[in-house]
């Protein structure tokens, strides 16, 4: 795995995301006003992008309203981002200058590394700020502050602190323990017939992650799990999520599924998943499962360098 952490997508620390000066109001000021600093704009959680192949549109920070700050690129520039989703989208297009409006994920395949990690950062952290716009506690509005990595409620009595929300989810490929191996896959409600693929579920109150692992595969398929180990994580900004994939070893292979989250789940030998990829994509382009499905199929312990790359 790469020492940066770039092989999965969405996933690097491309940008320097200074916490330490976020506090700093006349710091980002500064930087915002800058004419090296760039802005991303959003509208309702796309990109506006221009271009073919489309690339997100960057702007000279003009406008202080909505913008948060994402960080600073390797020569020290700020990088901000900023939400035009109280614009028809029409509007919004034109401002920015670019040609339409797009899901980050239908346009990943043609970013770099850096650009989808970037992209997928600023769509999280305005999506946040659009859904804590008042305080859980006593109802008041809330306010940005440190460039956007808080809201505070303004409320004097309350001044509740609030955080960006992060929803983590195991994601797993459950193996057999005796020869030959195989790999517990499933079909999930709402995916096409003869489409296959890891398990996964969010992490609940009170869990640890391998808790979550041998509980989401023992209620979705009756199967009990044994070990557990950690492979590695990706963000999952769609829209606040962190998927942790996990490798699990199965103590029992009865199947059972629970007909609600699952239809059907079976055991594929090394073999049979072979034959299924030659037909079928194994996971999504852009995502953890993918990586960890191939990963099993050539039969190593590591994430393969090119699974899941943005470039390819």
């Amino acid at each position: 795995m790469d020492s940066d952490g770039g092989l999965l997508t969405y996933t690097g620390g491309w940008l320097d995301r200074a916490g330490g000066r976020r506090a700093d109001a006349e710091w980002l000021d500064e930087l915002l006003n800058s004419p090296d600093t760039t802005l991303i704009p959003f509208w309702q959680d796309q990109c506006l992008v221009s271009g073919d192949p489309p690339v997100p549109v960057r702007l000279r920070a003009s406008r202080s309203d909505g913008v948060v700050f994402l960080g600073l690129d390797a020569d020290g520039r700020g990088v901000f981002a900023t939400d035009l989703s109280g614009m028809e989208a029409e509007q919004a297009v034109e401002l920015a200058g670019a040609d339409r409006a797009v899901d980050v994920r239908m346009i990943v395949a043609t970013l770099s590394p850096a650009e989808a990690a970037t992209a997928g950062y600023g769509r999280g952290l305005l999506h946040w700020h659009r859904s804590q716009r008042f305080c859980g506690a006593c109802g008041a509005a809330t306010e940005s502050a440190w460039g956007g990595h808080h809201r505070v409620c303004g409320n004097e009595d309350c001044g509740r602190l609030h955080f960006p929300k992060i929803e983590p989810a195991v994601i797993m490929t459950v193996q057999t323990e005796r020869e030959p191996k195989r790999i517990l896959l499933a079909r999930h409600r709402g995916s096409s017939a003869g489409r296959y693929s890891a398990l996964a579920g969010f992490v609940e109150v009170g869990e640890s992650l391998e808790d979550a692992v041998r509980r989401e595969v023992a209620e979705e398929t009756g199967v009990r799990v044994g070990d557990v180990t950690y492979v590695a994580s990706q963000a999952w900004p769609f829209p606040s999520g962190l998927m942790i994939g996990f490798r699990a070893t199965a103590i029992t292979e009865d199947i059972a599924v629970d007909g609600e989250e699952l239809l059907e789940a079976r055991w594929f030998t090394r073999p049979e998943l072979r034959e299924y990829a030659a037909a079928h994509p194994l996971g999504r382009p852009d995502s953890i499962d993918r990586s960890l499905l191939h990963a099993w199929l050539s039969g190593g312990d590591e994430l393969e360098q090119d699974v899941g790359s943005t470039t390819t």
